[in-house]
């Protein structure tokens, strides 16, 4: 998996307003290969529905893939014909490999793709990326597994997708419905910072990133979408469900490793309630106290199981230890991660000595328990023993929840966050020194441009290609690392007593 950092923590989410001269608030990418019958009728509509109803400046941005026929013409054509139509060309196949290349070098603060047969319904597109620019949400996806979704498609890909959503749902704990779609959105300064994240370039690309998301406490809003199933498609069934299953094991692996820094992300946002400074009411006390609870639980029929066993074999007082001592390192490890949210590898053997201190504490509550019991009677019956060790644990765990808060994972955030504002410059036009990538092979970075580099945006020159086409219109036009700095609908609206 990718652990390169990332560019930083997210801003607050807030409404995007009416885009500058020349900046788009929404780039559409439609990404193809070998597409030369459907790109042209795709634009067309796609075009004049944008015109008619979206109320902010839009672009059209083709991502081709590596076509090896006339798409890269057809797009050539319908660039220089049409103002807001962008064309771009990747060298390398993956439909992940072109969202992320043309996403991280694009300037709107709403980027969304679409397959090219428009099997969705257009009239959800509004709904999906309103959200985004209302700041109520991160990313947006089409479902067609919602209720009020109505879906034209045949029984074997009704199957095929149903079930990979409930291997989803099984494998990586996702609770989003339809991670398929080919209908997504997604903010920029969240793509900034989760992009570098997701290692898959193909298929799966779109699925890693929203189980990454999810993981992370990202916001994700559903749409259900009326969609009709294309006949003609080109997608691999069997190849492209196998490199999925190879990917949620990856993904999965991943997650139960910690070697994804996901606290990157976790809770990023300045506008979370839970980081408000409310008097009298302790952070995240009340969710802590829920994840311990459960965790206790579980590991006290734990530890009951593993001292019936070692009581088999050996006295009171060692198998209170042995059991004792297994279910402390498995408790700590579990409230680590659930209940106080540590993430990754740094200071786990800290915390697990720290840990063992305070199963040291309990030992010593339920030994005195089992010595006391046994100066009271010589032969106790086995009810009675885990009778006792029942009052001790419950005694011991108090205990353990306020040593695991203040000192083993005491919360060190500051008391007053410094709020992270976003704030880029606009593009300029690249200089005769200024680096210029016409195609993604040309970037350092391979398939994903940095952010921070200004990369050749207008479209892929032609000119010098077997294709033969002159240079567009637009390639002097650059998009770089540039985007409107987002303010509030109302600036001045803002609650003194905010801690934002």
């Amino acid at each position: 998996m990718r652990t390169e950092p990332s560019p930083g923590n997210l801003p607050a989410r807030e409404h995007l307003p009416a885009g500058n001269a020349g900046t788009p608030v929404l780039d559409v990418v439609i990404p193809v290969y070998n597409e030369e019958k459907d790109l042209q009728p795709c634009v067309l509509r796609l075009h004049e529905h944008l015109a008619r109803t979206f109320p902010y400046a839009f672009r059209i941005t083709i991502a081709d893939n590596a076509s090896t026929d006339t798409t890269p013409l057809v797009a050539a054509r319908l660039e220089a014909e049409i103002p807001e139509v962008r064309a771009f060309r990747l060298e390398q196949k993956g439909r992940g490999r072109a969202l992320r290349t043309v996403w991280s070098a694009s300037d709107a603060p709403v980027l969304a793709y679409m397959d090219v047969d428009l099997s969705t319904d257009l009239n959800a597109l509004l709904p999906l990326v309103a959200p985004l620019i209302s700041g109520h949400s991160d990313l947006a996806i089409g479902s067609r597994l919602a209720r009020s979704s109505r879906v034209v498609r045949g029984a074997k890909r009704e199957f095929i997708s149903r079930t990979y959503n409930l291997i989803l749902r099984g494998s990586l704990q996702a609770r989003f419905s339809d991670a398929q779609c080919g209908f997504k959105a997604i903010r920029r300064d969240v793509a900034q910072v989760l992009l570098p994240l997701v290692e898959d370039t193909g298929w799966f690309f779109d699925t890693e990133m929203l189980v990454l998301a999810e993981r992370a406490g990202l916001r994700i809003h559903e749409v259900p979408v009326d969609w009709v199933d294309d006949p003609d498609s080109t997608v691999h069934i069997v190849k492209t469900a196998t490199d999925d299953l190879k990917g949620v094991w990856r993904v999965g692996r991943a997650l139960a490793t910690g070697s994804l820094a996901l606290d990157r992300l976790a809770r990023p946002f300045g506008d979370d309630p839970r980081d408000r400074e409310i008097s009298g009411v302790p952070k995240g006390l009340a969710r802590q106290l829920v994840g311990f609870c459960v965790v206790g639980g579980l590991s006290t029929l734990f530890y009951l199981l593993l001292y019936s066993g070692f009581r088999t074999f050996s006295g009171s007082q060692v198998a209170n230890a042995l059991a004792l001592l297994v279910s402390a390192v498995a408790n700590t490890a579990a409230n680590r991660r659930l209940t106080f949210g540590v993430r990754g590898r740094g200071g786990a053997v800290k915390h697990q000595a720290q840990g063992l201190v305070v199963f040291g504490i309990g030992l010593a509550l339920t030994s005195g328990s089992l010595a006391a019991l046994n100066a009271a009677t010589n032969d106790p019956a086995h009810s009675t023993e885990l009778a006792v060790l029942i009052a001790a644990n419950l005694a011991a765990t108090v205990l353990r929840f306020l040593l695991f808060r203040a000192w083993v994972f005491p919360d060190r955030r500051d008391e007053s966050p410094s709020t992270v504002v976003a704030s880029h410059t606009p593009a300029v036009p690249v200089g005769p020194a200024s680096p210029v990538y016409t195609t993604a092979t040309q970037s350092p970075y391979g398939s994903a441009p940095a952010p921070h580099e200004t990369t050749s945006y207008g479209t892929t020159s032609y000119g010098t290609t077997a294709y033969g086409t002159t240079h567009s219109p637009h390639d002097h036009q650059t998009w770089g690392d540039a985007t409107m700095q987002l303010q509030p609908v109302r600036p001045n609206d803002h609650d003194p007593r905010d801690a934002r």
